[in-house]
């Protein structure tokens, strides 16, 4: 039987190669492998999920049904976002939540409702841009269009030139701007007067604005934070009613595995027919949404607690871990940390023209191996190609989540100093 065409040509994600190569090696079983091509956080819940998740084993599930929650997910759990978001001191009033199987089930389901599948006009991204934004849109054959940012020898990233981006709107007219406001992959971090400038243009032009949210206040620059809900009439007149978010469950909160997003908007139009698309999913994991959904009722003071708890560690781990690559590796450019949880390695300084880091992080997973402390190791990283949409750009950077135990992330330099050693040779 023949495959279809799309199923021919489709790769694994950037984010998931490295892990697939490793699991296929013979020798995996004697190898330590460090993972940070994928943000899957291995800290523990907020701990009030936690006590949910142990309750479902308990008396919330002793009767043994599992029923389909509605489509546009439980009250508590669409109510816990709003609540995060009021806490964090953003108006909810006129906000539309629904619940989706993570935060990509939200991705895909924007982009039908922004663009539309086998679109004419195309989405406008800020590159790099994370991978499944990409992933989806070409599953979807809607077109893409894109600003690049340029990291420097300091680790800094380029600002946006908006009238280029006025400039390529008026050209490609998209139908939506994407913006991540703690970016991911770039940690960079857009403040308030930027994703202003972004509405501002949305506004002019009757586009989208689509924010991902997902490590909303993970930030390390200042005290300031930045959100399309920090927005209204009076910063951008006309904002109101083309506002979406994209939320997640998974980051801030260390619950990947619950697979619980949600689609934020203050259309009610949109909102609608966000959810009518979603029936044919059903809905969105009901467990997960009943250990997220405790987030509804959580005092605000105690959710900021948290957050700041947060912020501190990843904070304290992103500055360590900035010197340690530049002591053990010097020349290699790292990017400044200034929100989310990622760093981007560039390694162009430190070898030959041909260096491609979709070929290393290959040779990582799939044979690379070093000794340290009597054990061996590899470690597993995203080729940041698959970040641009012009995959030309970002051959000689990788993007590193520090999502791995604090342990595991300080050794990470010197496993990747040896593993580099031994592919030169």
């Amino acid at each position: 039987m023949k495959v279809s065409e799309h199923f021919k040509n489709r790769n694994p994600s950037s984010v998931r190669k490295a892990q697939i190569s490793f699991s296929e090696r013979n020798d995996k079983d004697s190898i330590t492998v460090v993972n940070l091509a994928i943000g899957n956080i291995s800290r523990p819940m907020y701990p009030a999920m936690r006590k949910a998740l142990l309750d479902l084993g308990t008396k919330t599930k002793s009767d043994g049904v599992v029923k389909y929650t509605p489509t546009v997910g439980t009250n508590n759990a669409r109510n816990a976002f709003l609540n995060i978001l009021s806490a964090e001191g953003y108006s909810t009033s006129g906000i539309y939540s629904m619940i989706t199987d993570g935060g990509s089930a939200a991705m895909e389901l924007m982009l039908l409702g922004v663009c539309g599948p086998a679109s004419k006009n195309p989405i406008f991204f800020l590159d790099p841009t994370y991978t499944n934004y990409s992933d989806f849109a070409n599953r979807l054959s809607i077109p893409k269009v894109s600003i690049d940012r340029q990291i420097d020898k300091n680790g800094l990233f380029t600002g946006l030139n908006m009238k280029a981006i006025e400039s390529m709107i008026v050209e490609h007219n998209p139908t939506g701007l994407l913006l991540i406001p703690y970016d991911n992959p770039t940690g960079q971090f857009l403040s308030k007067e930027v994703v202003c400038d972004l509405a501002e243009i949305a506004v002019k032009y009757d586009i989208w604005l689509i924010s991902d949210e997902a490590y909303r206040s993970l930030s390390y620059v200042g005290k300031e934070t930045s959100s399309i809900w920090s927005l209204d009439e009076s910063d951008v007149k006309g904002i109101t009613g083309r506002r979406i978010s994209i939320e997640s469950a998974s980051k801030v909160w260390n619950a990947c595995g619950l697979r619980i997003g949600a689609l934020l908007t203050d259309n009610y139009e949109f909102h609608q027919k966000a959810v009518s698309e979603y029936t044919a999913n059903l809905c969105a994991n009901s467990l997960g949404q009943e250990v997220f959904g405790v987030m509804a009722d959580e005092p605000h003071k105690k959710i900021i607690k948290w957050q700041m708890n947060q912020k501190k560690y990843y904070k304290k781990l992103a500055l360590e871990l900035k010197k340690e690559f530049q002591k053990h590796i010097p020349g290699i450019i790292v990017s400044i940390p200034e929100a989310a949880i990622y760093f981007i390695l560039d390694f162009k300084n430190l070898t030959d023209k041909d260096f491609n880091t979709s070929k290393f992080v290959d040779y990582c997973a799939s044979e690379g191996k070093v000794k340290l402390n009597g054990k061996y190791y590899t470690i597993l990283l995203a080729p940041m190609s698959g970040f641009y949409t012009n995959q030309n750009l970002g051959l000689t950077q990788v993007r590193l989540a520090m999502v791995e135990s604090e342990k595991m992330m300080m050794i990470a330099p010197v496993i990747l100093k040896k593993l580099l050693s031994e592919y030169s040779k």
